[in-house]
Formats: structure tokens, C-alpha cells, sequence
């Protein structure tokens, strides 16, 4: 068991993420109510218990190392899940929970659809996360369930197991009044392409895009995406249930030539828990992806 000395507490968290967040030792030692000698010194200390620099401080502010990086990365995590104690505690005792994840492109879509399949038998927490970080957080018993686009890209741990949900392939969005794609071996030719990924293939498809004509453009989420093609007035490709999810009376949803199939799965520790597995086909079905 490691030594208690060992284990940062939770005011050394809180400084970490403060002053990442912050820039400034003087503004966290304000929002923290302490004075700007007293957390240098625990930063000071922090960092000889880490036995490496977590902040680099010059003229511009304080900005986070590689290392102090992972250690903001690591404290959040953990002071999320110190927020919820509480919250998760009073729940449980109203009614059962499942914590279930999903990367952020997909949350707007899977949501709501989830929310409705499962009624009030179960209350479900929201959690949106990174596909490979909501693996882990499966693996260690941080959530119950999450949709993941990487489950068949990537060596799972022993005891995570991925339920397909569905395929869903990437389409060409045409907001109201843009023209279309061409004709021809280059139907992107002269076009901005704004573009989204549901799993590592976003390099591939910026790739495919631009062997097509199309200079690409990245978008974050696929609401993003669509939002950019419209106020830029050009196209999008993006998966197929996002794309018709988001298209409006006026927009078009065509076929698309960068054929890079996106394979969403249901991850869980163990079996899936049976109200959930009970709603995966219709899941499957609402959100308009092939098995």
C-alpha cells in the first residue's frame, strides 16, 4: 500500500488545476483565499514530491509542464469525481443510476434517444469524455457503460467488454442553397471541406478529402461541423446518423466517396447491464445504424 505521504491531497489538486486554468499565481492565490507567498510555497513543495518541475513561470504567467499537464489531467479527474460523492449518494437512494460515457460528437444524438429508450426505470448520468480516457474509466468501475468509436481499434483491457451498437458511415451534408459535390474523379475540386471523426480516422479522412479535390477544414463535434458548412456555405462530411439528425427540410444528405465506416460499440466491465442491453437494438434502429 502506498505511504499516505505519497498520496497528494486535496489542496494540491485544486492548486494544480486553479493555476492552469489561471495562468497567474496571484489570481489563484485569490480564488483559493490564500496568500500568493503561501501557494508558491506549496507549489514549491508539490513539485519536489513530484521530483520534477509542473510549471514554467516567466513574464507571460504560469504555464503547465508535460508533466504538470498529466497532473491537471489526473486532478480534475479526481476532483470530478469528489464533486459527485454527494449528488451520487442522494441519487442512490432515490433511485438506481447508470453512469454512462460517450465522446462529445455523439452526446447531442445519444442522449436524448437513451433518455427516452429507458424512461424513469433508471436515472442515467451524462458523462462526456475521450474515447480511450472513457475505456479506462470503464475498466476501473468509473462508469458502467460508455459508446466508444475506438473499441475495435485499440487492445481492450481483460475485463471490458464491447457490445457492437452499429456502423455508421461518413456522408456529404449540403446545407440549404450550397452546391453540391461535382461530377468526376475530383467532386471536392475547390471546395473547403469541413470534416469530423468519431474515432482515429480523422487523419484518413482529411487524406481521402483532400486526394478528392476538397481542402479541409477539422470541426471538434459533428454539430460544429455542421454549423461551419453553413455559415461557410460549403460542404461537410460526417457520419451518416449525425448528418440526418441535423438536416433541416431545405439541406441534403448525400452518399459519399471517402468510405471510412465509423463502428460504434457499447463498452461495459463485465455483462451489460440488462436495462441497457435491453435497449441496444432500438438504440441501433433510432440512431440509423446498420448492424
Amino acid at each position: 500500500m502506498a505511504s499516505l505521504a505519497a498520496v497528494p491531497d486535496i489542496d494540491d489538486l485544486r492548486l494544480v488545476v486553479t493555476l492552469h486554468r489561471t495562468r497567474s499565481l496571484g489570481s489563484a492565490a485569490r480564488e483559493l483565499l490564500v496568500s500568493q507567498p503561501a501557494l508558491s510555497q506549496r507549489l514549491a513543495r508539490l513539485e519536489r514530491r513530484c521530483g520534477t518541475a509542473l510549471f514554467v513561470r516567466d513574464t507571460t504567467g504560469s504555464t503547465a509542464t508535460p508533466a504538470g499537464a498529466e497532473l491537471v489531467r489526473q486532478a480534475e479527474h479526481i476532483l470530478g469525481h469528489l464533486e459527485q460523492v454527494f449528488p451520487n449518494v442522494r441519487s442512490a437512494a432515490r433511485a438506481r443510476t447508470l453512469r454512462i460515457g460517450t465522446f462529445a460528437g455523439l452526446s447531442a444524438y445519444l442522449f436524448p434517444v437513451l433518455d427516452t429508450l429507458i424512461g424513469d426505470e433508471v436515472q442515467v448520468r451524462q458523462i462526456v469524455y475521450h474515447g480511450r480516457e472513457m475505456v479506462a474509466y470503464v475498466d476501473e468501475g468509473s462508469l458502467d457503460a460508455a459508446v466508444v468509436g475506438v473499441a475495435e481499434q485499440m487492445q481492450l483491457p481483460r475485463h471490458v467488454v464491447a457490445t457492437r451498437l452499429g456502423t455508421d458511415r461518413l456522408v456529404t451534408f449540403v446545407p440549404s442553397g450550397v452546391d453540391g459535390p461535382r461530377r468526376g474523379a475530383r467532386p471536392f475540386r475547390d471546395l473547403d471541406v469541413v470534416y469530423t471523426a468519431w474515432d482515429n480516422s480523422g487523419p484518413l479522412i482529411a487524406e481521402r478529402v483532400a486526394a478528392l479535390g476538397g481542402t479541409t477544414r477539422y470541426a471538434a463535434t459533428a454539430p460544429v461541423a455542421v454549423d461551419m458548412a453553413r455559415q461557410r456555405g460549403t460542404v461537410a462530411v460526417l457520419p451518416s446518423s449525425a448528418a440526418r439528425r441535423s438536416a433541416g427540410p431545405d439541406d441534403r444528405v448525400l452518399a459519399c466517396r471517402v468510405d471510412l465506416p465509423v463502428r460504434l460499440s457499447v463498452i461495459s466491465r463485465g455483462a451489460l447491464d440488462p436495462t441497457l442491453a435491453a435497449v441496444v437494438p432500438r438504440l441501433t434502429r433510432e440512431l440509423g445504424l446498420s448492424r
